[in-house]
């Protein structure tokens, strides 16, 4: 082959060096702030629970009623899909799939709460029960029980309560650290957040706890909870999520809606406090943008219709939880909370369903774009990688087999991950991988 010749130019290579000097301090600005995902599983949601009610057994107490909740009021796949209007191509891999992950692995995230699920205690109680968290959680890491990720959700840091959210916090984390160390799949939860300043401090309050103990610095991770008319619009008028995230100072892992203390907070009536009202979206909207690239997650918040009384009501409150839960994965709010054990049957066949209807499709293109082969849809990279992460998303919560992934695509999990650039380091507190 001859060698290639030179097209006429006319700026010289100092003309792109000082380009490059020029936009260094932005290329550095942009690996800051906006390093991408981490990477990390992502759990589909966070189940709540009172402080006071944690104990050993409550993971499993809460899949034992989830199962309970099928055998009395959808006992096979055909109930099922009934119900929640799956189609007959559906059903039997869903339920099947709701079933096994229901024993194996019925909660995801939990969050032991000594907020608005904790109250009207001594300080000696909550004192003991934080320990007490400590001391089971710490157990169930060591033992294999605990499920991919667990915490606390501390008291907020407004002035009433502030002192005792952050010895809540220091006795938990501490006991943590004396039973053996920090669990990979530790988070922490902040509520009611509505200045930068109290995200701030947060993250203060862990340097100075790692400094104390020798920790590297930004171990330890924390979700905003945003709750608030405050954290989205700020007093002075502009947008006020952004902030947050910057504050953190890499230590925010997730933004967490709060369905009705922000409803509440615009004066939303009761009756239409729900995830699907439209204060509720331009809220989770300002999240999305704000987190986008940062590698911060977001996450939709809960329904208060619990699935509970006769037949009939179960199942509108399933189908509501169901629905609520589509439309949020549809809108790429890929988490949200759960507070009911019989929340989990819907949340994972809305999941499942999500991830299985969308497989053959989405695998076709992935492998249309790896191999250039065509197809109806010309992919970007950009393309790619959304396909990717989809695919890995529902192989990490259970709904795809990695031999069904690799049969369509061609692909292995690896193959799959190479389609996210590698981040310089794991976010703190992202928590383990599959």
């Amino acid at each position: 082959m001859g060698q290639q010749k030179r097209l006429p130019t006319t700026l010289d290579a100092a003309a792109g060096a000082a380009v490059g000097a020029l936009l260094a301090p932005v290329d550095a600005e942009l690996a800051r702030r906006y390093p991408g995902d981490p990477g990390t599983r992502r759990p589909v949601h966070t189940v709540y629970v009172p402080a006071e009610s944690f104990t050993a057994g409550t993971v499993r107490a809460w899949g034992d009623a989830a199962l309970a909740a099928l055998d009395d009021h959808a006992p096979d796949a055909v109930s099922f899909a009934a119900v929640l209007g799956l189609p007959e191509a559906l059903a039997g891999p869903v339920y099947e799939r709701v079933r096994a992950k229901l024993e194996r692995e019925p909660v995801e995230d939990l969050r032991i709460d000594f907020e608005d699920g904790y109250g009207g205690r001594t300080d000696a109680e909550e004192d003991g029960h934080a320990a007490l968290a400590a001391r089971l959680v710490s157990d169930a890491y060591r033992n294999g029980t605990a499920p991919p990720y667990t915490g606390i959700r501390m008291k907020c840091m407004e002035a009433a309560v502030r002192d005792r959210g952050i010895r809540t916090l220091d006795v938990f984390l501490t006991g943590l650290v004396e039973r053996g160390g920090l669990p990979d799949g530790l988070l922490l939860t902040l509520p009611k957040v509505t200045y930068a300043e109290q995200v701030a401090a947060m993250a203060r309050l862990l340097t100075l706890f790692e400094e104390a103990h020798g920790l590297h610095t930004g171990r330890i991770g924390f979700e905003i909870q945003i709750e608030t008319s405050q954290a989205i619009l700020a007093a002075d008028g502009t947008a006020t999520v952004a902030r947050m995230i910057e504050a953190a100072g890499g230590r925010a892992t997730g933004l967490h809606y709060g369905t009705f203390d922000y409803s509440a907070s615009l004066g939303v009536s009761a009756a239409y406090q729900s995830s699907d009202h439209p204060a509720a979206d331009h809220a989770k909207a300002v999240m999305q943008v704000a987190a986008a690239g940062t590698g911060v997650r977001v996450s939709d918040g809960s329904t208060n219709v619990l699935p509970v009384g006769p037949a009939a009501q179960v199942h509108e409150a399933w189908r509501l939880h169901y629905g609520l839960t589509r439309r949020a994965l549809a809108r790429a709010y890929y988490q949200g909370w759960d507070m009911h054990p019989g929340h989990l049957p819907t949340r994972y066949a809305a999941v499942f369903a999500f991830y299985r209807e969308g497989l053959d499709k989405a695998a076709a293109r992935l492998a249309a774009y790896v191999n250039r082969t065509g197809g109806d849809v010309m992919d970007e990279p950009a393309t790619a990688k959304s396909l990717s992460g989809y695919l890995l998303r529902g192989l990490d919560c259970g709904a795809l087999d990695p031999a069904e992934v690799a049969r369509l695509t061609g692909l292995t999990r690896g193959d799959l991950e190479s389609f996210t650039p590698p981040r310089p380091a794991a976010r703190p507190g992202a928590g383990p991988g599959t």
